[in-house]
């Protein structure tokens, strides 16, 4: 039973953070005896897989001690932004085409629903729902992907990533005319998977992360040039 627990686990069908089922109903679920149950949960609890609080029994946060550190050390420095975006457009367009290739009918589904909500999102003001939509579509591609070691790697990138570790989601949606043109290479993406289109699925993966980091990127070099400005409005205070 250790053993089907872990696999969930490995398969992203249980993710880090989400709270088991109680001990009884797991145990009837599984149609197992809670004895049993409560030996598998330990032995997955030794491995550092589960965590046990008073609270319940959580898929345990595997990679925090490891991005806890990360974080601090690639936060705000553009040189390292480029070279997320760099890996990220390696990735995303391997998982893109992947997922076109792989997917399910459950995981086209799940992304045909989630580019649903991206549109009703999309209507508001608020870009704070359509950003939650963006992060769950892409972890829905490597979902469907089914490559577990891109699909865990890729949710701790996308976990710093809502934490505006490498940039600021806010800014980027905030942007002039941006929003939109995520939208549409979102979508575009998403019809490309779910069409099992690899190559249009590939290229739309690719051109999108291209988009975002130069937009990313020009907002930089903005905030610097404002910043530049705003130090010679106040060189006086510098001087005698």
């Amino acid at each position: 039973m250790a053993d089907h627990i872990e696999k969930l686990i490995l398969e992203g069908v249980l993710r880090p953070g989400e709270k088991l089922a109680a001990e009884r109903d797991l145990a009837e679920k599984l149609e197992i005896s809670r004895p049993s149950l409560r030996e598998a949960l330990q032995i997955l609890e030794r491995r550092g897989l589960l965590a046990t609080t008073r609270s319940g029994t959580f898929v345990a946060q595997f990679l925090s001690p490891l991005l806890r550190p990360l974080a601090t050390l690639l936060q705000d420095k553009p040189r390292v932004t480029a070279d997320y975006f760099e890996f990220r457009r390696i990735q995303e367009a391997h998982a893109a085409r992947f997922a076109a290739l792989r997917a399910t009918d459950l995981d086209r589904q799940a992304i045909r629903d989630c580019a649903d909500r991206m549109r009703k999102a999309h209507k508001l003001e608020d870009p704070t729902q359509e950003g939650d939509a963006d992060v769950d579509l892409h972890l829905l591609i490597y979902e469907a992907s089914h490559n577990v070691v891109l699909l865990h790697v890729m949710r701790a990138l996308a976990d710093l990533l809502r934490n505006n570790i490498f940039y600021s989601r806010a800014q980027l949606y905030l942007r002039e005319g941006v929003r939109d043109q995520l939208l549409e290479q979102h979508l575009a993406l998403a019809d490309a998977v779910i069409a099992g289109k690899t190559k249009e699925a590939e290229a739309a993966a690719a051109e999108h992360i291209r988009f975002t980091f130069e937009t990313v990127e020009e907002i930089r070099r903005d905030d610097i040039r404002l910043e530049t400005s705003l130090s010679r409005v106040n060189r006086r205070d510098f001087l005698a």
